[in-house]
């Protein structure tokens, strides 16, 4: 029973004195905490009373790493080839395995949950430890199948990673809070043949297909360079630009593009920070959202944000909006919410179960505290929230029904274990360097 009720339904209602109700990991009711002595059904329901609070869909982190968390700060302060060629890649190469990524994962799972992050979208090695652990912690995922060209510890070529992302769709099947993307890396690293190959299984299967593109200026010079096309133009003729899409970065993008991306109904994320701080230019906010162009928002990995807090996204989204395009409109605070939560449901093809608190969804659910000196007065909860408020404010977090976060505390993670295994790592890849 929440102060404020952002719904982020399709009339962005706000509702006050308003109780929701949820039944076997569902939302089963919104209504009129006055009504609530008239449902005598709901006698021996546990009560969470919210007095200063705001209650909210959990956030989507539509485009990260999980497992890189235990690459935090590695390399910092390098552009992006170099810090994947010269530290990123090679860090990978000697560490990776089947324990870095459940530690990892499970790292970034406790530092999403406690940053009232519910559902994410992941791209990296060996996916099905990546869906046991979400899966086992009871955070909603996106498990991207990765595939790209060359050996790595996952895989020698395209085609064993395509039959590893195959036999992990029928894994994943057996799992409640996760499911599947196809996550080719990016046009740069994986070829044609495979491209098309992906196009044809997502298509069959309907699943989305998870890829960075046009991430910085150098990628499109070198793909005109070494193909004559822009990366889009390939894809296109690949036939991989349509709704299931999900295109992470989009910081280069002509008029022409912008078009031909609404026409096709693709999904872009933005990764605001992690942008910035690579210095790999600029998503147009507006620009897409005047092509009414689904625009969800992530993280992207630790080891280039350096964090995975949806809040800080939601604020450097909307202010980098408005200072790229020189509009103080641009991206509002309304916006920025919906990018954090239903867009990204749409981006992933859950928007039917999750993204909104509407009656029939799955609980997943925040709180936030506004009784705080960073966050009073009030006057605008939903401004209050993407320009005041923080992470650590999150008092609650409910997934599928499930109270993740009760208060601030973890109700059924084992913190001291994830940091106990994550200073191990520590311990050891810095011997290493």
């Amino acid at each position: 029973m929440p102060k404020w009720l952002i719904t982020v339904n399709q009339n962005f209602d706000i509702l006050q004195q308003t109780a929701v109700v949820v039944s076997d990991g569902k939302i089963s009711q919104i209504l009129p905490i006055s009504e609530l002595p008239t449902h005598p059904e709901l006698d021996a329901a546990i009560k969470v009373e919210l007095p200063d609070h705001i209650l909210m869909p959990g956030l989507i982190n539509t485009h990260t790493h999980a497992a890189m968390s235990l690459l935090r700060g590695f390399a910092d302060d390098l552009p992006l080839m170099d810090w994947l060629t010269d530290h990123i890649w090679p860090a990978e190469a000697k560490w990776v395995d089947h324990d870095f990524i459940r530690d990892g994962v499970s790292l970034a799972a406790a530092e999403m949950i406690r940053s009232g992050t519910t559902c994410f979208n992941d791209m990296y090695f060996f996916p099905e430890i990546t869906a046991r652990t979400a899966q086992q912690l009871g955070i909603r995922a996106v498990v991207g199948l990765i595939v790209l060209d060359f050996p790595t510890v996952m895989a020698k070529n395209a085609d064993e990673y395509l039959h590893l992302a195959m036999s992990t769709i029928d894994e994943i099947k057996q799992f409640s809070l996760v499911s599947a993307a196809f996550a080719p890396h990016a046009p740069y690293t994986v070829s044609d043949e495979p491209l098309k190959k992906i196009a044809m299984y997502s298509n069959e299967l309907e699943l989305p297909v998870h890829m960075h593109i046009h991430e910085t200026a150098f990628e499109v010079d070198e793909a005109l360079k070494n193909t004559g096309m822009r990366p889009l133009q390939r894809l296109d003729q690949l036939k991989l630009i349509n709704p299931n899409l999900i295109a992470v970065h989009m910081t280069q993008l002509d008029e022409f593009e912008l078009e031909r991306l609404a026409e096709a109904g693709v999904n872009i994320v933005h990764c605001p920070e992690s942008n910035l701080k690579l210095a790999s230019g600029f998503c147009p906010v507006d620009k897409i959202q005047q092509q009414q162009i689904n625009l969800s928002l992530g993280t992207d990995g630790a080891a280039s944000n350096n964090d995975l807090d949806m809040f800080n996204e939601m604020r450097s989204a909307a202010l980098l909006a408005k200072g790229y395009s020189q509009d103080a409109s641009a991206c509002d605070a309304q916006q920025s919410i919906r990018m954090a939560t239903i867009n990204g449901a749409k981006a992933l093809g859950l928007a039917d179960s999750i993204g909104s608190v509407e009656i029939g969804k799955q609980a997943d659910l925040i709180a936030i505290d506004m009784n705080a000196l960073n966050t009073q007065p009030v006057y605008d909860p939903v401004s209050q929230l993407v320009y005041a408020a923080n992470s650590h404010q999150v008092s609650h977090v409910w997934i599928d029904g499930f109270c993740k976060l009760d208060k601030g505390s973890f109700t059924d993670l084992d913190q001291q274990q994830i940091l106990s295994n994550v200073a191990q790592w520590a311990a050891k890849m810095g011997q290493a360097t």
